[in-house]
């Protein structure tokens, strides 16, 4: 029996959660799970993904945007989110690719919104004008306490030699960071149907486990496709 076009078609996974959770390196760990599944699949990273995108993050992590305020900030995020979707996603979706992308939206309204003070009507807003209709089908939520967080990125600097340095946002007190934590969390409370929570406390091999399970039972018809 023919599955429907609907079961059939590309998935657009985000991760989000606070600094030095490790969405990064479990993106990685999923495109390549997915791979060997034979499913295509890319990943990308918000702010960035295109070259526009890109120069907008340059510009807001190095913190040359930090004296326009939180709703510039949210209004600089949207105009490279609106590229990345018309540019990156949107295509990749459309010719069957899957797409897993380091922060998506849900990260302008914690950042800016929940953290920030931005107001939710103009967040609401540029969300509506920059997504245009692509919103992700799942989105993992990293959770790890903050200070634990930072203490395993220092940590793991020291191993590898190298110098701990902070971004625009990284560089804000723990305060702020717990507020970031409570501000992931209250969005996923919010959006049952769309927003996974999974400890990033546990090991690497860990988490990829459980990123897996929950992408597997997420989108079980693809991934037994896949493998037949």
């Amino acid at each position: 029996m023919l599955e429907s076009p609907k079961a059939n078609r590309a998935r657009f996974i985000t991760f989000e959660g606070g600094e030095g959770v490790g969405k990064s390196t479990q993106v990685k760990r999923l495109l390549q799970n997915l791979q060997q599944h034979s499913v295509q699949a890319v990943r990308t990273r918000e702010p960035g993904g295109t070259p526009k995108a890109e120069a907008i993050r340059s510009f807001i992590l190095q913190g040359r945007s930090e004296s326009w305020g939180a709703g510039a900030e949210a209004v600089l995020f949207a105009a490279a989110r609106l590229d990345h979707v018309n540019q990156l996603i949107a295509p990749n979706l459309a010719n069957g690719v899957w797409v897993l992308s380091d922060r998506f939206h849900d990260s302008t309204r914690a950042y800016q919104g929940l953290t920030g003070g931005v107001d939710d009507k103009l967040i609401a807003a540029l969300e509506s004008l920059a997504l245009d209709g692509h919103a992700p089908d799942l989105t993992i939520v990293l959770d790890m306490d903050p200070e634990a967080a930072f203490k395993r990125v220092a940590e793991r600097a020291v191993e590898d030699g190298l110098a701990l340095t902070g971004d625009r946002f990284e560089k804000e007190e723990l305060d702020w960071h717990i507020r970031l934590r409570d501000g992931f969390l209250a969005i996923a409370r919010a959006n049952p149907d769309r927003c996974i929570v999974i400890s990033a406390a546990q090991n690497e091999e860990a988490l990829e486990a459980a990123i897996w399970e929950a992408v597997s039972q997420r989108f079980p018809e693809l991934l037994a496709g896949s493998q037949a």
